[in-house]
């Protein structure tokens, strides 16, 4: 389960950063995304799916670790 760093970039899309890979990709949905429940499965712009339990929204910046869905980490 790697830790990943959440931002929102300036266009309001959630930004994905896994430094351990050098990967950030921008988020295209996220399962939940209320204030009261955000998290469960975000697909990433280059197609790869990642789990966040659900919680309630954090505030961003956030780093929280993540469990890869498509490559059984």
């Amino acid at each position: 389960m790697p830790n990943v760093m959440l931002k929102k970039n300036t266009e309001g899309k959630l930004v994905f950063y896994v430094p351990k890979k050098d990967l950030e990709e921008v988020a295209e949905s996220v399962e939940f995304d209320s204030p009261e429940k955000w998290g469960g499965e975000v697909v990433l712009s280059d197609g790869s799916t990642y789990y966040f339990e659900p919680q309630p929204q954090p505030d961003f910046p956030v780093t929280l670790r993540a469990k890869r869905l498509d490559s059984g980490e």
